[in-house]
């Protein structure tokens, strides 16, 4: 196995509990000029899935005991990627008509390299909300890549991979299947199924459009305020942390409390979208009880209150809700997501993003 040797000196470093990180390098790798990407400079207007999921970045740590491939060959495929999600190294733009665009410039991902000098037993576990995770990850502010990747190497051979995409890019199934083609090629496999890349064939309206659902997720910033398909399992744990949560937070007895659920649309339209499709295709569920009920009435009774809310939202809201999206062309104020404000412990709304 190719094994990668570390400078003696390193550049800079980041503190990491009572050791200090060592920055190898920091650097922005395009598509591989042997890949079959071509740099195209198309434009991709966002769709209004898209448009509807987070304006950040979202951070995700995969940790890995040796024996590993080496940083080269890790990079080298992430190159090879690009021929086949090109959207990941472009960059945000906006079009003639002003609607934000993705461009396929290759403009490139930004890839940092580290060295930790402990084995990686000796930190695990950890999570990306820490102080140790947040240091083996990118920066997530005033970042204008669309992906970036961190590559930290332990002492042991070890390798901690953090991970930040752009949530208007893609979803997290579409990342997944991202990080599993990338895993493929870096094995020397082919990527199977490619991934589906046809935005606007999942998006489109009717004719006339015609929104006929309430969808409390998206509003006109202008009088914005902050404010999964779920498997029986799924559910049961939802409506045991729901119950928990709430007799915790002592809410009064006769006020409301809902949950936020995300749910994918691919299996849910008609006619189904592909799993492997690249993009965003998630809207939200929002079950709601009142206090007294949920904390008395069984766990049953409350799973079923989630499922029925995940239920309804099917082809046709998906549908309404791509129409909507088409009825607000033209219209002042620009549309924005409504999401819960973090870290307000007397709200008594939750979300679940998985």
């Amino acid at each position: 196995m190719e094994q990668t040797f570390w400078p003696s000196k390193p550049r800079d470093s980041r503190k990491n509990s009572d050791k200090a990180i060592e920055l190898i390098n920091d650097t922005i790798l395009k598509a591989s000029p042997s890949s079959e990407y071509t740099t195209s400079n198309a434009l991709v207007p966002l769709t209004i899935f898209d448009r509807a999921a987070s304006d950040l970045h979202v951070p995700i740590l995969y940790a890995f005991r040796a024996p590993l491939p080496s940083n080269e060959a890790i990079k080298e495929g992430l190159s090879k990627a690009f021929a086949h999600y090109p959207h990941l190294a472009g960059r945000f733009t906006t079009d003639d008509q002003g609607r934000i665009c993705i461009i396929l410039s290759n403009a490139g991902v930004r890839v940092i390299e580290t060295y930790v000098p402990i084995t990686l037993a000796e930190q695990l576990p950890f999570t990306p909300a820490s102080e140790v995770g947040k240091n083996l990850l990118p920066p997530l502010e005033g970042v204008e890549e669309l992906l970036q990747v961190q590559l930290n190497r332990y002492a042991c051979d070890g390798l901690v991979l953090g991970l930040s995409s752009h949530h208007r890019v893609a979803d997290g199934q579409s990342m997944r299947y991202f990080t599993v083609s990338w895993a493929n090629l870096v094995r020397g496999l082919d990527i199977e199924p490619l991934p589906y890349h046809h935005r606007d064939a999942v998006s489109v309206p009717r004719n006339p459009p015609k929104s006929e659902f309430d969808h409390p997720s998206m509003d006109s910033k202008q009088r914005c305020a902050k404010e999964a398909n779920a498997t029986a399992l799924f559910e049961c744990i939802l409506s045991h942390m729901w119950k928990k949560m709430t007799q915790a937070q002592g809410l009064e007895q006769d006020e409301f409390t809902q949950v936020r659920v995300a749910v994918n649309g691919r299996d849910r339209m008609n006619p189904p979208v592909p799993k492997e499709y690249f993009g965003n295709l998630v809207l939200w569920a929002y079950p709601r009880l009142r206090v007294k009920d949920l904390l008395q009435e069984s766990h049953a009774y409350v799973a079923k209150a989630i499922h029925e809310a995940v239920a309804k939202i099917d082809h046709e809201y998906f549908q309404s809700f791509i129409d909507f999206g088409e009825l607000w062309k033209g219209k002042e104020g620009e549309l924005v997501v409504m999401v819960l404000e973090a870290g307000n412990a007397a709200c008594p709304n939750l979300e679940v993003d998985s």
